[in-house]
């Protein structure tokens, strides 16, 4: 249940495939060069418990120091390839990192910090070595191969997304317990709906600094699993890299399906997919249309789950399930959740309220004791904000994060389903619903819609948008305007940042009511 154990019983087989540079890390290669940083890292004077930060994109040194930091007892925190100079110091200032390694590529965004960051006494660099930072490469390699002394269990500290503010690490403590015992990801992915074993191939699209590409990425190491990692998605090289590896398991979002169902038809069909048994997805919603053309191309071997990176509860839910539960994000898998309205009474079936789980991981948000304790109910339930109803038979269907709702003329409109129902018209490429000022209702609903054609952005389609939603929804749920955009602003994993959006229409008011 570690790469070490199969180092020793399979040193050659590939734990890594980067698929853009074709290079292939063996189990062998990632135990020892994550002994090497670990050495590393205790010799630059971290102890358990200290924190580094990770700039990197995905590439074969992306694994290499998380492994070291999760065997030295370090806090390892990976940072968004996409964020400002300021925004990566705002993180790496919070969570205490003492040792910073970055991409190359990436060196000229972070190159301010090194003079103005003085608790980072150690900058490193993959790919070579610029002003103010030192050679990864050349330091690891002066470094043993064998482990230290003092192997202890490290933690991932992520961050959220900042969707509704500054993001927040969320720390997990740190866990007393052999480097071999399974943990309880691993002994899920064994045992739960994925079944996985050290026979499997996954493949990962999306950019490894996201929770869900790490940890998952880790615990297919701590199985003995290949996995293979796109350094950027693209929808035919994921399809090609399905066919070419074998790939038996996958993991998605759903702008990624988006992208794969414009795949001209005879593309989409020139691929063997029959390696393929299941394929995961989560992170966001999923439009109904989409998940059902899916599970139409790629047969019932859809399986999605609802968590987050706090790790305090999720959902799950087959194909099967979801077909008979359409929409719906499945029921709770080892813990149990609570519908509560704004008063903390728990709803009844059908009510929509704010989504707590009871039985999961506690976390802490660092450096924010407010934020968690409004993060928890009386009873020591938690939530992350998500809003969204219960049926009968125990399935949550989710309806918005509680901080996108749009309160307009004293009614609570949740914009996922008009997005939703925006995103399968055949002219729009993307789009985000959110509230906006309203001189008399407070707020009112617009649409910010990237079309598919840049050129039709205008008057007739805003028209055509318009009368589409209102032929289809109730009238306060549908966009009074329509506004058109090159791009939205979306992270490389598809999740759209609202916060941006709304900042430009409310800039320059006192409060937002959001």
């Amino acid at each position: 249940m570690h790469p070490k154990a199969h180092a020793r019983a399979t040193p050659d087989k590939a734990a890594s495939i980067f698929v853009g540079s074709g290079d292939v890390v063996t189990y062998r290669e990632l135990d020892e060069r994550s002994n090497q940083c670990a050495h590393l890292f205790r010799r630059r004077g971290l102890a358990r418990g200290d924190a580094i930060g990770l700039l990197l994109t995905n590439d074969r040194h992306f694994h290499e120091p998380c492994w070291a930091a999760q065997r030295s007892g370090l806090y390892y925190t990976p940072l968004a390839t996409h964020l400002t100079t300021d925004e990566i110091e705002y993180i790496l200032r919070d969570c205490g990192a003492e040792l910073v390694i970055v991409s190359r590529s990436l060196g000229d965004t972070v190159a301010p910090l090194v003079d103005r960051m003085p608790a980072v006494r150690t900058w490193l660099m993959t790919g070579g070595a610029a002003h103010g930072f030192a050679s990864y490469e050349d330091a690891v390699a002066a470094e043993p191969r064998h482990p230290i002394d003092d192997e202890c269990e490290g933690q991932d500290m992520l961050y959220s997304s900042g969707t509704t503010g500054h993001p927040k690490g969320i720390r997990l403590p740190l866990e007393d317990r052999a480097l071999e015992e399974p943990t309880p990801m691993v002994l899920g992915l064994q045992h739960g709906f994925w079944q996985a074993s050290a026979d499997d191939v996954y493949l990962s699209p999306a950019p490894l600094y996201h929770s869900a590409p790490l940890r998952c990425t880790m615990a297919m190491h701590r199985i003995g699993a290949t996995t293979v990692v796109l350094e950027k998605f693209d929808p035919r090289a994921a399809l090609d890299a399905i066919e070419r590896h074998r790939v038996t398991v996958s993991q998605w979002v759903p702008t990624m399906f988006v992208r794969l169902l414009r795949l001209a038809p005879e593309v989409r069909e020139g691929f063997d997919l029959s390696s393929h048994r299941l394929a995961v997805h989560a992170a966001a919603p999923c439009p109904a249309e989409v998940k059902e053309r899916m599970i139409e191309w790629w047969g019932p071997i859809l399986f999605e789950y609802y968590a987050a990176t706090e790790a305090n509860g999720s959902t799950s839910i087959s194909s099967e399930e979801w077909l008979t539960h359409r929409g719906s994000v499945g029921r709770p898998q080892g813990c149990t959740i609570h519908i509560l309205d704004d008063d903390g009474c728990e709803l009844p079936p059908g009510e929509v309220g704010t989504v707590y789980f009871e039985g999961g991981a506690r976390f802490d948000y660092h450096n924010d004791p407010q934020k968690t304790a409004r993060s928890y109910s009386a009873e020591g339930w938690s939530t992350v904000g998500d809003m969204g109803r219960v049926d009968e038979d125990g399935y949550l269907y989710l309806t918005d994060r509680k901080a996108h709702m749009i309160i307009t003329g004293g009614v609570n409109v949740y914009p996922q389903e008009a997005e939703n129902l925006l995103a399968t018209h055949p002219k729009v490429a993307d789009v985000a619903v959110i509230g906006v000022p309203n001189p008399e209702f407070g707020e009112e609903v617009k649409a910010v819609v990237q079309a598919l054609d840049a050129a039709e952005g205008g008057a007739e389609l805003e028209r055509e948008l318009l009368e589409w939603c209102r032929a289809r929804l109730s009238a306060v749920k549908c966009p009074r305007s329509v506004d058109f955009v090159q791009a939205l602003p979306r992270g490389e994993n598809g999740k759209l940042y609202k916060r941006h959006l709304r900042e430009r229409y409310w800039k320059g008011r006192e409060s937002r009511i959001v």
